[in-house]
């Protein structure tokens, strides 16, 4: 199965078309996008989308209040929401669903909130929470946790000890950065600041021990 992850940034805005052409030219079985939003450009990458074979969709933007960054999951397969009971308090940034797949996964996709919010750090935990209680299928958490580890996920200092800490801590859960699992020390990011040029990766995906290659 492959999965594909995207921050597409403020709902996508003006690169909504070019977005979704670029999901199709990917051609995943799963697409997460974190910061959709329940905007017009939002609403056309998921109707585009939909129209390529990704119907089964769910996702947390809210249309009563449209500018909230949410999370969308566009599926091949069947979709279920299903509920977690130690789910992270943000129900916008957090989204479980079942894939009926004949791999069968569940996807818990995420959008952490930033650090100046006061939020990201009970949001992290609540996430490793939910870790050590899974007890379902093989599972996958990804999105964009805007953390990583320090010296190796940023290009200059970016990250803090509570942040680099709650990466090691998913490993100790027994979940796999899936990217360090095959590039064990190799320097790759995900963002770059607009004002700096400076490069971080704040996005990964998790993979339930079960899932993890011997």
């Amino acid at each position: 199965m492959r999965i594909i992850s995207w921050n597409i940034r403020a709902g996508g805005g003006r690169r909504a078309l070019e977005i979704a052409e670029q999901l199709r030219i990917w051609s995943p079985d799963v697409i997460v996008l974190c910061e959709f939003r329940a905007t017009e450009p939002s609403r056309a990458i998921a109707a585009q989308v939909e129209d390529s074979g990704w119907r089964h969709q769910r996702t947390t933007a809210d249309p009563g209040h449209p500018t909230v960054n949410a999370v969308l999951v566009a599926s091949r397969y069947p979709a279920r929401p299903v509920r977690l009971a130690c789910a992270p308090d943000e129900p916008h940034r957090w989204l479980h669903v079942h894939i009926a797949s004949p791999q069968s996964p569940a996807i818990l996709a995420l959008h952490a909130p930033n650090r100046s919010s006061g939020r990201k750090y009970p949001f992290l935990n609540a996430v490793t929470d939910a870790a050590r209680a899974w007890r379902g299928t093989p599972s996958i958490v990804i999105g964009d946790s805007n953390s990583g580890r320090i010296g190796i996920d940023e290009e200059t200092p970016a990250f803090n000890t509570t942040e680099d800490r709650w990466m090691s801590r998913m490993e100790e859960l027994g979940w796999r950065d899936a990217f360090r699992t095959v590039h064990a020390e190799r320097r790759e990011f995900t963002r770059y600041s607009p004002n700096g040029n400076n490069g971080f990766r704040i996005d990964q995906a998790f993979l339930h021990p079960h899932l993890v290659p011997d």
